[in-house]
């Protein structure tokens, strides 16, 4: 007896209801940044983060599915995002004895780069004479994105551009950072991950981790750090020049 074989489309269509379909495209996508990234060698510019998401987007684009429905099937990898956050602390707890003993100079650090950090983009956005949402939204681009949309949302401005500005920042920053920091020869762990985690959160601050323990510790220190601050600070700064 015969076993009648489905139709491709109706297949397809069958798939693309499912969440473990969207899961499924999710890590495809991520697997095939990691392979172009190994292709190139490992180049700075080849950030696996930036290149899955573009690899998702054309997908989406391409099969005309909206980005809703794709994210209720994707939304397990979000909600992993809370305890890889968590696990940060690994990486803190075994440099630990380092973190205490620089510790004053890790917060001046943060507080320093993390101000200077909002403020360029504040800069910018003024100097274009930009719409006052988009200038608070640019405000928060150095933190981690669900805080940095929090605050965008406080002091008037559009989380969803916040989050795609937090995005593009901790892209860029991940991968001219560390020619950056050649550049100036700034060859110690700690200090280079510290300012990469400040200035370019959670993507800067895998970065780090994959390329030195000790650098992933401080960036993960400065990632953590920058969002506290930032959630306290910048609300209160923005009311008194903005």
């Amino acid at each position: 007896m015969d076993v009648p074989v489905p139709d491709l489309k109706e297949l397809w269509v069958y798939l693309a209801r499912e969440p473990l379909a969207a899961l499924t495209v999710t890590l495809l996508a991520w697997l095939a940044a990691l392979r172009l990234q190994r292709l190139l060698r490992l180049h700075p510019l080849a950030n696996p983060v930036l290149m899955a998401i573009l690899l998702l987007a054309c997908g989406l684009l391409l099969t005309g599915v909206q980005y809703r429905d794709y994210f209720q099937g994707a939304q397990f990898v979000h909600f992993l995002l809370g305890p890889a956050t968590v696990a940060l602390a690994v990486p803190l707890y075994r440099e630990w004895n380092g973190l205490r003993r620089a510790l004053p100079a890790v917060l001046t650090a943060v507080l320093l780069g993390g101000m200077a950090a909002a403020w360029a983009g504040v800069a910018v956005a003024l100097a274009l004479h930009a719409a006052p949402e988009i200038v608070a939204s640019l405000a928060p681009r150095s933190v981690t994105t669900p805080v940095a949309m929090g605050i965008a949302e406080r002091i008037g401005g559009l989380p969803s551009l916040t989050a795609a500005v937090v995005l593009s920042s901790g892209a860029t920053g991940a991968a001219l950072g560390p020619a950056l920091m050649n550049l100036l020869r700034l060859r110690d762990w700690r200090a280079r991950g510290l300012a990469i985690g400040t200035a370019s959160h959670g993507i800067g601050t895998a970065r780090a981790i994959s390329v030195n323990a000790q650098a992933g510790a401080f960036a993960g220190l400065g990632m953590g750090l920058n969002a506290l601050l930032s959630a306290i600070l910048l609300p209160v700064l923005w009311k008194l020049f903005m």
